[in-house]
């Protein structure tokens, strides 16, 4: 199958999201399999990935990468998934086949219901995708790559196991803000969409926010007020009172409202309903900071340079935005 090929199939799969609508029986089987999947982010997160897939964005993403056009043996990438937000694993499972690879996917059992369903509609779409999709529960074998996704402690795991093979090990990310200090009431209830979109499970959201010295942090809280019915989730709720319990029950200072606490913290990781924020006084010593921090970072929201990702956009990467910074494209390019 020709890179053409491969690019309109994804193209025609954009469309086909973007006018059909799944049943409300597969919504409850996916929420029932894991309740962290309400319809709503499972709705956001195929309105995404319709979005970019058009002929026109992928053209674009591919354009750079010319050894695609020449035809070779397809090599078979084996792919360990997350199962933290809805098609988590997508744009892997893209990225393999529009390369012209075999994908051997073994999913989280937290996200195995989507990515299949994705997978028998690409399959209608370009019937040549079949030979190249397979999925396994068991140990993997038999492939000549490997993509995982995990935590910092599963990562050395794969290390070990899948060094010989060449890889992409994902470990532990988190994503920061920084406040200037002059944002809009818009921006700020962007900055809300960054912080919950997902409950917040994803390595995109935001887990820290760095704030001026003296910033009124009733700004942020009226703005996290737009996710106010989030306490309303059974499993939200839990990490909330939990949380809550914890720093009480250890005289840990903290800040709450509604459905969220704010909690002063150094680390760049905090835990479900909590955001952890710090001040500062240069603005130079936190972008200094999170550049030596860099692999522990996997985007930084701020309004205060062009550079950085803008408000709002957090859970709506482009194509080209790649997990940990590495690109995808060109490592499966190069096998």
């Amino acid at each position: 199958m020709k890179l053409e090929q491969r690019i309109s199939a994804f193209a025609n799969l954009g469309e086909y999201l973007k006018t059909n609508i799944f049943s409300d029986e597969l919504y409850l089987q996916i929420e029932n399999n894991n309740p962290w999947f309400i319809k709503e982010n499972v709705e956001y997160s195929l309105n995404q990935i319709s979005s970019v897939l058009t002929k026109e964005n992928l053209n674009k993403w591919l354009f750079k990468y010319p050894s695609l056009q020449k035809e070779r043996q397809a090599k078979t990438v084996a792919v360990v998934t997350a199962g933290n937000i809805p098609l988590v694993g997508f744009h892997d499972f893209m990225s393999i086949l529009i390369s012209g690879n075999n994908i051997l996917a073994k999913l989280s059992s937290k996200d195995n219901i989507l990515i299949k369903e994705i997978a028998n509609i690409l399959i209608k779409i370009e019937p040549e995708f079949k030979k190249q999709i397979s999925f396994t529960d068991n140990i993997i074998k038999g492939f000549d790559a490997i993509i995982t996704t995990g935590s910092d402690n599963s990562a050395k795991y794969f290390e070990y196991y899948f060094d010989k093979y060449p890889h992409i090990i994902r470990k532990n990310r988190n994503s920061v803000a920084i406040i200037s200090g002059n944002e809009t009431k818009e921006e700020l209830q962007n900055l809300a969409d960054d912080v919950f979109m997902y409950f917040g499970l994803g390595c995109r959201n935001i887990s820290k926010i760095f704030i001026p010295a003296n910033y009124e942090l009733k700004n942020l809280f009226e703005a996290f007020a737009k996710y106010e019915e989030l306490i309303q989730h059974n499993k939200y709720a839990n990490n909330y009172d939990y949380n809550r319990s914890i720093y009480l029950m250890n005289n840990i200072k903290f800040l709450e409202d509604r459905q969220v606490i704010l909690k002063e913290d150094s680390d760049y990781s905090s835990p479900i309903s909590v955001i952890y924020y710090e001040y500062y006084n240069d603005i130079n010593l936190i972008f200094n900071r999170l550049s030596l921090d860099n692999d522990k970072i996997q985007a930084i929201i701020t309004n205060i340079s062009e550079k950085y990702i803008k408000f709002g956009k957090a859970q709506k990467p482009d194509l080209n935005d790649y997990a940990d910074n590495v690109d995808t494209i060109e490592f499966l390019s190069d096998l």
